[in-house]
């Protein structure tokens, strides 16, 4: 299969390779020039411009977006169906809002252009293991470029899926976001309880290890967690400041509009909130209250 690439960041390069890998033709572009020459090294066929990109499509064309959700997604879409044609397919494999590949997904139906929304779990590690991926769209555009999900897949009939219409792939990749929150801090939790007890002198790596074989535990993020943890069992250089993408907010919001009870997964998006606070101005007045209720002693700022 021939395809598009555009956007060639950690993801996007990595999912280039394993397209090429897979005996695929890829097109690409990018506006970073030497990622673009990396990508072409490689055996793509670079590109200067989107227009140029798709001028080397035979139709129907599928042009893949790999870019950051938002206004350079939306961009992105606009330019590309620009130089489309009746029955090509455009893919968001980012983490676009579902609302929003609703709303492009129908504007582009009006052009007769298909849109397919792919939600993309796999990281830095989807080169060697394989992209999980949940696929929005018709049946049509799905069946078009499904020798490649195949092939980005850990196998072609595994770790991939079709889960319904337009915007479907997205609201199932958001859902699995909001889920990693809650996984990722109850892992968090879990081992600073280990460390906390310092009469046993836990080592936290051993049990992390341990916990991968055969535990009812056991997980992807928690081979990691042991592969961090090897690596500092201390995390002495890294600071705990916990950023969010917004899939776990999006989840939270989703939760609420459903009427459907969260608690796990919107305390784990919270407490990623509190990590980016090194001097709370919310603990400090819980301090103040202890002590204006029953004198409790409040530490000072030097």
């Amino acid at each position: 299969m021939k395809l598009a690439m555009i956007g060639l960041g950690k993801m996007g390069g990595n999912m280039t390779r394993r397209l090429l890998k897979g005996g695929h033709q890829v097109v690409v572009f990018d506006p970073r020039p030497e990622a673009v020459e990396t990508a072409a090294r490689q055996g793509a066929a670079a590109s200067a411009s989107i227009a140029e990109l798709v001028g080397k499509l035979e139709a129907p064309r599928a042009v893949w977006l790999m870019v950051p959700a938002g206004d350079i997604t939306e961009n992105a879409v606009t330019e590309v169906a620009a130089h489309l044609e009746p029955g090509d397919v455009v893919i968001d494999g980012g983490n676009s809002n579902y609302k929003d590949s609703i709303r492009r997904g129908a504007l582009l139906e009006q052009q007769g252009i298909h849109f397919v929304d792919v939600g993309t779990s796999g990281g830095i590690w989807g080169l060697t293991e394989g992209y999980s991926m949940m696929v929005g769209g018709t049946e049509t555009a799905v069946r078009h470029i499904r020798p490649a999900l195949e092939t980005l897949a850990p196998a072609p009939d595994r770790g991939w899926g079709h889960v319904g219409p337009t915007g479907s792939g997205h609201f199932v990749k958001m859902v699995h976001n909001g889920i990693e929150y809650g996984l990722m801090q109850a892992y968090a939790e879990g081992f600073e309880i280990l460390r906390a007890k310092e009469d046993f002198a836990l080592d936290v790596h051993q049990i992390a290890e341990i916990w991968r074989f055969g535990s009812v535990v056991r997980s992807w993020l928690l081979d990691l967690a042991a592969n961090a943890l090897a690596e500092d069992a201390d995390l002495s250089g890294i600071k705990g400041w916990v950023a969010d993408s917004g899939e776990g907010r999006w989840t939270v919001f989703e939760a609420i509009d459903q009427d459907v009870p969260a608690p796990v997964i919107t305390l784990s998006l919270m407490m990623r909130f509190a990590s980016r606070q090194p001097d709370s101005y919310a603990a400090k007045l819980l301090a103040a209250l202890r002590n204006q209720f029953g004198g409790h002693a409040v530490k000072r700022e030097d």
